[in-house]
């Protein structure tokens, strides 16, 4: 086999230029040799990161990155005053040199990066590969503080520690040298290069795809999963967003999709296919007598169990028409037949709004006594939709999801909604649920990159806007950001208001106004907060900017709307024709964005 061409180390007792010269004599000697492919060393892009205060440790990494090129490698060399997180993540392998400044502290300019590395939000960094070389000076009592804690913090987000972490107290070219040559064997290593898995071929089921079952034929991976057949995503995160005080809960849910192919944008919905609480499927097959054991028809194909089919299959905490009126028929129910009729509809309405299947079981029992009557009643329980809260740029393998957990009482029963308490209350970390991506082709950030937006998300209206935001910035885009967002209160409905804060503290996010309903003598909605920002709001629209709307359509995407009319009424000079007319140019310029529900 063909040798690695040798170098001189830069502890060797040589000057600079002697060096140089030897390394040019070496390589050219050896590179003249013949190698085969098979016989070739890996190679690599490597961030070489440096955290300096004094200049030393981005000397170091000036030296190491010239080196690792001489070798073959593709190193970016950068500092982390002005480096984000997320180009990070987005790196397969980093060697950090990271000064402490102070009492313990990141040298000047760091901290910033240092800080969102730290939030709460941030996303798992399974990804990467590092390695940290920590500077500092025993004289001070938080020694190599700094790199300690970069260290620590990247081993808890997942990233994959290369070598334990070197110490350097004031005297650096000895540790370095070894530092360096343990990193330069590692890398050289085939072990450490991603491999790429043989793509699987998979004939069309019903049954959702695991990442395992998976390769990485991108294209066809992303096709094959749908609504009919969704991938089984593992979910690797859940908290909550409000908090314990509140009245409401949201909640943030995250899926790995690492490896899997699936692919999405911001703006995006991911579909997920829920089931219905096993507890309330017990207690209607006890009003049945039925055992849950009976065979019957599935919705995909063959016979499942009555329990199953009442679990996966079917819906069963709402009413509606055709399942009022066959229950009503078959089991002769004067009162549910006397709401049936036309003049009664909004009775008929109401009724139904906020009961399920157990309502009628209680109140009519004995009308079913076969299970493939009752399923001839139910209709399919369908997936739900989820604004993607993530970035593809930011958040690399992952999607993220915003959820309100509902829930309410009503006819004495605690009740809540399919979906969100299937998230809170029956799924666990690592457990594998089924998803797909439903694409939103008129949700999407503008294209030209420096093109202003005004996002007006209240609630989980927010979560398409945090994608923006993390994509914008991942990406580099220079357009100015303008998000008013609105919950109940400030002090336990901010949702995100970490990330909110950072990013507007560092100027990525241009405006941020909230309208906080609940904490105030009067209710403040994002509509009023527009309204007060009339003059800026019109100046943006006149610029160019878009609008992004994402949440309530009944009536906040209404009073949305309202508002922006007035203004331009207002601003514009406009009568209230002109200013709808207005408003229609904007959505013919796609200008004006809705995604609401």
């Amino acid at each position: 086999m063909t040798a690695a061409i040798p170098y001189v180390p830069d502890n060797a007792p040589f000057t600079t230029e002697q060096r140089a010269w030897l390394n040019g004599l070496l390589a050219g000697m050896f590179s003249s040799a013949p190698q085969t492919v098979a016989e070739a060393k890996p190679s690599r892009r490597i961030a070489v990161l440096y955290a300096s205060q004094s200049g030393t440790a981005e000397g170091l990494a000036r030296k190491l990155a010239k080196e690792l090129k001489t070798m073959g490698h593709s190193p970016a060399l950068s500092t982390l005053a002005g480096y984000t997180p997320a180009a990070l993540a987005a790196e397969s392998c980093a060697l950090i040199l990271a000064s402490t400044y102070g009492d313990g502290d990141a040298p000047d300019g760091i901290q910033p990066f240092y800080e969102q590395l730290c939030l709460e939000h941030f996303p798992r960094m399974d990804k990467l590969s590092y390695a940290v070389f920590a500077l500092g000076d025993r004289h001070y009592e938080h020694f190599c503080k700094f790199g300690n804690d970069l260290d620590s913090r990247l081993a808890f987000l997942g990233a994959n520690q290369i070598a334990d972490r070197v110490d350097c107290d004031v005297e650096v070219e000895e540790p370095f040298a070894q530092w360096k040559a343990a990193m330069v064997a590692r890398l050289n290593e085939d072990s450490l290069l991603p491999t790429r898995r043989a793509t699987a071929t998979t004939k069309e089921s019903n049954t959702p795809q695991s990442a395992e079952s998976v390769g990485n034929s991108e294209s066809s991976a992303a096709k094959a999963f749908s609504r009919d057949h969704p991938l089984l995503a593992s979910l690797i995160d859940k908290r909550s967003l409000t908090h314990v005080s509140s009245t409401k809960s949201t909640i943030h849910v995250a899926f790995s999709i690492e490896g899997t192919g699936l692919r999405y944008e911001v703006g995006d919905a991911c579909g997920v296919i829920p089931t219905n609480d096993p507890n309330l499927v017990a207690e209607i097959l006890q009003k049945l007598h039925f055992n849950g054991n009976e065979r019957v028809p599935s919705v995909k194909a063959g016979t499942t169990t009555l329990h199953d089919a009442l679990v996966r299959e079917r819906q069963i905490t709402r009413l509606n028409r055709r399942i009022i009126q066959g229950y009503a028929t078959r089991g002769n129910c004067t009162a549910l037949l006397d709401l049936l009729q036309p003049e009664h509809q909004t009775a008929l309405d109401a009724y139904a709004y906020d009961r399920g299947l157990i309502d009628l079981l209680t109140k009519y029992p004995g009308v079913i006594d076969d299970p493939n009557e009752l399923l001839a009643l139910l209709p399919k329980l369908t997936p739900r939709l989820y604004s993607i809260s993530s970035s593809p740029a930011a958040h690399a393998g992952q999607i993220h999801t915003t959820v309100a957990v509902v829930r309410f009482t009503a006819h004495d029963r605690d009740r809540g909604g399919v979906c969100s308490t299937f998230f809170a209350d029956r799924t666990s970390i690592a457990d594998r649920l089924p998803i797909y991506i439903q694409p939103n082709k008129k949700f999407k950030l503008p294209t030209n990159p420096n093109a202003a937006m005004i996002m007006i998300g209240p609630g989980t209206g927010i979560a398409p806007f945090r994608g923006f935001l993390h994509e914008r910035q991942a990406l580099g885009h220079k357009g100015r950001n303008w998000l008013f967002f609105g919950e109940r209160s400030e002090a336990t409905d901010y949702l995100y208001r970490e990330e909110l804060e950072s990013m507007h503290t560092d100027g990525h996010l241009t405006r941020l106004d909230t309208a906080f309903s609940r904490d105030n003598r009067h209710k403040i909605y994002v509509q009023d907060r527009m309204l007060e920002q009339a003059p800026e709001f019109w100046s943006w629209l006149q610029d160019g900017a878009s609008v992004y709307v994402c949440g309530d359509a009944s009536r906040m995407a209404k009073d949305v709307r309202g508002a922006l009319r007035r203004i331009a009424q207002e601003q514009g000079a406009m009568s209230a024709q002109a200013a709808e007319e207005y408003l229609g140019t904007l959505n013919e310029k796609h200008q004006y964005h809705q995604d609401v529900y």
